[in-house]
């Protein structure tokens, strides 16, 4: 008897990806060789199941054991034939229509990855080759519009914020929606959906009747952060690496709101970006911002910054507090630098050649225990390079707290081992423990282990050779 909370239904593409060849086929099915059927059959799930209050990949897969997509490829067009789907993904039967776009974005994005790379193995080796990689999946998504003046606000934040918090990230979507402008953020609830809510009504208003709410994920992650409704243009890229590239390429701006240890990772990732000197002339607006009741979160990630990367790290982004006017403002007003520069540079509106992003940064991070041991955090390290290793050991701790594989290496091995100069690692121990005390870690209402352990380490290690933490 069919669980009255499920449903088995048949669907055919909507915007996106209407013809798999036969070996393509193949790999997405439960039993071919090297199958991807895995990887889809989890984000596909996360996608049907937006607006759960589940924050863990492996809860929400385990209520959903009999969950399963298979893939009808006919002469006249591809079909996903879903069974025991989450009945709250349809509306008398029929898939809501959002729901049913990302679904075949995902699809679109595997197999344009996971399975090419599977066909054809790519060698990304190479920094330059990694951005061109980046560009080529955006716009196999038909993400990059060319000739159009820089208006795309990456907005950054937790899922798991307040109910004023998110309030505000919606005051502020509403006032750079009046100014036109398209929100990007990592697709996901709380300080990911707040801005696209708000903009929504107000480019109502401005009568914008080709709005974009672009979001950017990656499989890892796409169970925890379930897409929220509003995207209009999903983006699953492969790894969190060339996610937060797609983010800066693609962007032109960043809103910064308040969030856990995910937002403090792509904080250090954009300010490793900006510090290093061949991005000392180029325009990036960055702005931290929040409702009056977070100010002394912003204050406590301010000292770190300052702790950690210096004073030269905190002239690379202002902190606006509870003026939503003012951050749209400011905003829009660093667009318009970056639309000079870039006209008087000759480089492309629609993807940020210029900018420099090292090697560090765009390597993808295993977070394995042996691999967060060795992260070399120490203060006579180039600044841009600790700003890297920093993001790493968030990105581990992210892992551990939402991702999948990352519970489970907790569950066997027991909490990562994050070590250091006591000159980092006491002001890093502070910061994690202000963020589960405000409750940042999980969605409200969730108990929270922490899957770390913060050492002190007063020998640098900092000119010894280094660990290979990217394998």
């Amino acid at each position: 008897m069919q669980d009255n909370h499920k449903i088995n239904a048949t669907i055919t593409p909507k915007r996106s990806m209407e013809m798999l060849s036969q070996r393509e086929v193949l790999l997405l099915k439960k039993t071919g060789e090297g199958s991807l059927y895995d990887i889809f059959r989890s984000c596909s799930l996360a996608i049907l199941s937006v607006g759960s209050e589940c924050d863990d990949a492996k809860v929400l897969l385990a209520q959903h054991k009999d969950f399963e997509i298979e893939i009808k490829q006919q002469d006249r067009g591809l079909r996903l034939h879903l069974i025991n789907a989450p009945l709250s993904a349809f509306v008398d039967g029929e898939m809501i229509a959002s729901t049913r776009e990302m679904l075949f974005s995902c699809l679109r994005d595997l197999v344009f990855t996971q399975a090419k790379q599977i066909l054809n193995p790519l060698q990304l080796d190479d920094s330059e080759d990694i951005t061109n990689y980046v560009f080529r999946l955006l716009r196999n998504s038909n993400t990059l519009e060319a000739g159009k003046l820089p208006n795309i606000v990456v907005c950054w934040g937790g899922h798991s914020i307040k109910r004023e918090e998110y309030e505000y990230t919606k005051a502020v979507g509403h006032e750079l929606g009046l100014r036109s402008l398209n929100i990007c953020t990592g697709c996901g609830p709380g300080a990911m959906k707040g801005p696209m809510k708000g903009a929504t009504i107000s480019h109502a208003k401005q009568r914008v009747t080709d709005a974009r709410y672009i979001g950017l994920t990656e499989p890892g992650i796409i169970a925890a952060e379930a897409p929220n409704p509003i995207v209009n243009e999903l983006v699953i890229m492969p790894d969190i690496e060339k996610r937060l590239e797609a983010f800066v390429r693609l962007g032109h701006g960043i809103i910064i709101f308040p969030g856990g240890a995910g937002t403090s990772e792509e904080l250090l990732y954009i300010l490793g970006i900006l510090l290093h000197p061949d991005n000392k002339d180029i325009p990036f607006p960055l702005i931290l911002t929040g409702p009056k009741s977070s100010e002394q979160y912003f204050q406590q990630l301010h000292e770190f910054i300052n702790t950690t990367l210096g004073f030269e790290a905190q002239q690379r982004y202002k902190i606006i507090i509870d003026d939503p006017d003012q951050v749209s403002k400011e905003m829009k007003q660093g667009l318009l630098l970056v639309e000079q520069y870039r006209t008087k540079n000759q480089d492309a509106y629609h993807y940020n050649w210029a900018i420099k992003i090292a090697h560090d940064f765009q390597m993808p991070f295993d977070p394995t225990h042996k691999n967060m041991s060795n992260l070399r955090l120490y203060k006579d390290m180039p600044t841009h390079e600790l700003a890297a290793n920093l993001r790493r050991a968030f990105s581990g701790i992210v892992a551990g707290n939402v991702k999948a594989q990352g519970i489970v290496e907790i569950e066997k091995h027991g909490p990562y081992e994050i070590s250091g100069d006591p000159s980092i690692m006491d002001p890093l121990d502070k910061l994690l423990n202000a963020f589960v005390y405000q409750g940042r870690m999980k969605l409200p209402g969730t108990k929270y282990t922490p899957c770390y352990k913060v050492k002190s380490q007063t020998v640098s290690k900092s000119k010894q050779s280094k660990s290979n933490t990217s394998k």
